[in-house]
This record gives structure tokens, sequence and C-alpha cells, in this order.
């Protein structure tokens, strides 16, 4: 599977409370890991960037992922693996131009 066989998924991943910016790192070294094991399976998908959703004072409430993968199961699969949640997954439609 290459690159321009994987789909472009949008990931909003809410958090029932907040957590520090440690807990959030471990929750990236999770995600790592579980993209991984994934790959090891020939499962197509990898991480392109995530968006920090902060509280008003700050706090770590979330995370908005842009992933691309094979299908939308490939991203249930990793958000499983990871103990990350999947509040919504949606595919990726063209950017907005502008200024």
């Amino acid at each position: 599977m290459t690159d321009d066989d994987l789909q472009d998924f949008l990931i909003l991943r809410e958090l029932d409370g907040t957590i520090t910016r440690e807990e959030l790192d471990e929750a990236a070294t999770q995600s790592g890991t579980a993209l991984e094991e994934l790959r090891g399976e020939d499962v197509g998908i990898r991480w392109v960037d995530s968006e920090v959703l902060t509280d008003d004072e700050g706090r770590v409430a979330g995370t908005f992922c842009h992933y691309q993968a094979e299908d939308e199961n490939a991203v249930r699969e990793h958000a499983d693996r990871a103990n990350l949640p999947a509040t919504k997954i949606t595919h990726r439609g063209e950017p907005l131009g502008g200024e």
C-alpha cells in the first residue's frame, strides 16, 4: 500500500476532563506505539499532525488530529489500541483558501 492509497481523516478527541502536558506526552507515546504495531501488521495508517485543544486556563481538553489511513476502521483500531477517544472521525475535505 502506498501513501496514494491512504485517505485523509480528521479525528476530534474530546476528553472527559482536562489533562496535563505530561499526560498528553504519554498519550502521544501510546499513539506512536499503536501506529508501529498496526504498520507491523500491514495496516496503512500514519499520523500527519495534531492541534491541542485547551480550556480557558490552558489545560488540555482534547486534540484535533489529522491521520492518513486505508479506512476508518484503521483509525478506530488505532484509537482503541492507544486508549484514546475518537469522539468524531470524518473524511478531510479540501482546505479553504484565503487570508
